[in-house]
């Protein structure tokens, strides 16, 4: 090795332009990202399809509709941590083999309850993929473009849910029976197992393999990632690794330093989410009693095109400005906004002379939009696999993305609920309030990562 040379890991890393292996990782951690706006969104389409063919009631509805967000809360939580045991690769390999099995089964299922089984088990693998996707990106990239990547992978999942709506028009076009929800699952298993054979072949993270112990294979799989065959970080050479330390119990999270990133990383996002799925979920329920049940004139229509593209808008400019802004500016600024956002709504909901504008809705709803993908919606998801080090980051980030869901299952469950007994005049400021709220504990607990080493992260979690 020259002496010009980086001699660690990251530096490594930083050092050399971005490589084959290094978008081919990236290319295939997008996928799963991708799959997942398509199962969920195509899940929409199926609803009412599947309702019929089984004879489904209310409660049985929205227990099918709940069973992929309770699968990803617990794939999350409880296999997120095995990217810290297990190796980042394994995991990034065997969720999308859960994800085949989840649905081939859900192609294949007979009754309500077993498509309620074979969901759970998708939402399990969508659950897993969430923490996995993101350090499998953000320990393989240099840290001035590692915002950009791990949200521009991110944003797949919007594509996913315009593929979901291709899909569904497709076949409902070529086959217009209740039996065509059964293609929506087996249709895609063809490009997941694909997905999950690309990812055979990609290098395990040198980050992880140095967290335990094992620097010689550390150095062999970096080298794999930048396609190096002369690389050499003058690790010590051994006839057999140290056998690793077991990781640190969940515990840590919540002690000393840690307790920040675990607060910074999973409140806000359980906050966000109550938000943004009660708005994307209800949105024509609110609109509806706002106007009256009158949705369909072109004002109204041309009000929906505008969300969609509030909602690209933001994710844009968020990948555009997480790496130079940082991700705690965007983060505050993104919950400030929404709270603007849904005040215009709120006004607009009520009786006084705001009430029943539909414009200033819209409005609202654009805002909100376009503010909670360029904050909180992106940013959530950046810093939760950022925040902590590298023996606990699969289980840290995986705590935060369970933390979010909670707030999505609390909203699909509470939410018609509270508009039936408070109406949108009094559920939009309560939301109002949480996303100040999500404001104030950002600043409060902010950590920023912005071009930091992901190996240094964890050691000063208590400074601000």
């Amino acid at each position: 090795m020259s002496v010009e040379e980086p001699r660690d890991i990251q530096g490594a890393i930083e050092a050399a332009p971005l490589s084959s292996m290094q978008w081919r990782l990236w290319l295939l951690a997008s996928a799963g990202k991708f799959f997942e706006g398509l199962v969920v969104f195509i899940g929409g389409i199926a609803l009412p399809l599947v309702q019929e063919d089984f004879g489904l009631n209310a409660r049985e509805s929205g227990l099918l509709t709940a069973s992929p967000l309770l699968g990803i809360l617990v794939g999350a939580l409880l296999l997120g941590g095995l990217a810290d045991r297990w190796g980042r690769k394994p995991l990034f390999i065997g969720e999308m083999v859960l994800l085949v099995l989840g649905l081939l089964g859900a192609s294949f299922s007979p009754n309500g309850w077993s498509l309620f089984s074979c969901l759970l088990v998708v939402g399990l693998a969508l659950g897993a993929d969430y923490p996995t996707a993101h350090l499998v990106i953000s320990e393989s990239i240099p840290s001035a473009i590692r915002g950009r990547l791990v949200l521009g992978a991110f944003s797949f999942q919007a594509f996913g849910a315009l593929a979901a709506m291709a899909l569904g028009a497709g076949v409902l076009t070529l086959r217009p029976d209740l039996g065509a929800w059964r293609s929506f699952y087996w249709l895609p298993v063809l490009p997941v197992a694909l997905v999950a054979w690309g990812r055979v072949f990609l290098p395990e993270s040198s980050h992880w393999l140095a967290s335990q112990g094992d620097p010689e294979a550390a150095q062999l799989q970096l080298a794999r990632l930048l396609n190096r065959s002369d690389l050499d970080l003058n690790t010590p050479r051994r006839g057999a690794p140290d056998r690793p330390s077991a990781p640190p119990p969940w515990r840590a999270l919540f002690q000393g330093r840690l307790l920040r990133a675990t607060v910074l990383a999973a409140v806000p996002w359980f906050l966000q989410d109550i938000s943004t799925y009660g708005i994307g979920i209800f949105t024509p329920t609110i609109l509806a009693g706002v106007m009256d049940g009158d949705l369909l004139g072109a004002q109204g229509a041309k009000g929906a095109a505008l969300v969609d593209l509030a909602f690209v808008a933001g994710i844009v400019v968020a990948i555009a400005l997480a790496d130079r802004w940082g991700r705690i500016p965007l983060q505050i600024l993104g919950f400030l906004g929404c709270a603007l956002g849904l005040t215009l709504a709120a006004l607009a909901s009520g009786d006084g002379p705001w009430g029943a504008n539909l414009p200033l809705l819209m409005s609202g709803f654009v805002v909100f939009q376009f503010m909670t993908n360029l904050g909180p919606n992106s940013q959530t998801y950046l810093l939760a696999g950022e925040v902590f080090p590298v023996p606990l980051r699969g289980l840290g980030a995986g705590l935060a993305a369970a933390a979010g869901k909670v707030g999505a299952i609390l909203t699909a469950f509470l939410f018609p609920i509270l508009l039936v007994q408070w109406g949108s005049q009094g559920l939009l400021p309560l939301l109002v309030v949480l996303s100040l709220l999500g404001a104030v504990v950002t600043w409060r607990f902010r950590i920023e990562t912005k071009g930091a080493d992901l190996a240094q992260i964890g050691q000063g979690a208590g400074e601000p």
